[in-house]
């Protein structure tokens, strides 16, 4: 059964806070952990893009075997689209992690010089 879309939402801002802690902390910690966590994060944005193509299918198989359930449809396009975001909000937090390693690295290199 689908989330009710005030889980969902719910759901949402807890993964977009998630996010943004996580770039926060990631700014000020060392190399180690800014890499332990880009991989967290990859991990992250991984299985949420894998969740909406989940979705995808989900829709396609409902909206086939119930064109007449336009509620269902509703939701479920609600629950693709909110899913959607979180995985935008994954990927947002994988990639400015992943902006953040890279400062890291490069400010290691330019000191070993």
């Amino acid at each position: 059964m689908a989330k009710k879309l005030s889980e969902h939402l719910a759901e949402l801002s807890i993964r977009a806070k998630k996010t943004e802690d996580a770039v926060a902390a990631a700014q000020t910690e060392a190399h180690d952990k800014v890499m332990a966590r880009r991989e967290q994060a990859r991990a992250a944005a991984t299985a949420a893009v894998e969740k909406v193509n989940q979705d995808v299918k989900s829709v396609g198989d409902t909206a086939a075997r119930n064109w007449s359930a336009v509620k269902a449809k509703v939701a479920a396009e609600a629950d693709f689209a909110i899913d959607y975001a979180i995985a935008s909000i994954e990927q947002a937090g994988f990639a400015a992690i992943d902006a953040i390693a890279g400062r890291v690295k490069a400010e290691q290199v330019k000191g070993a010089r």
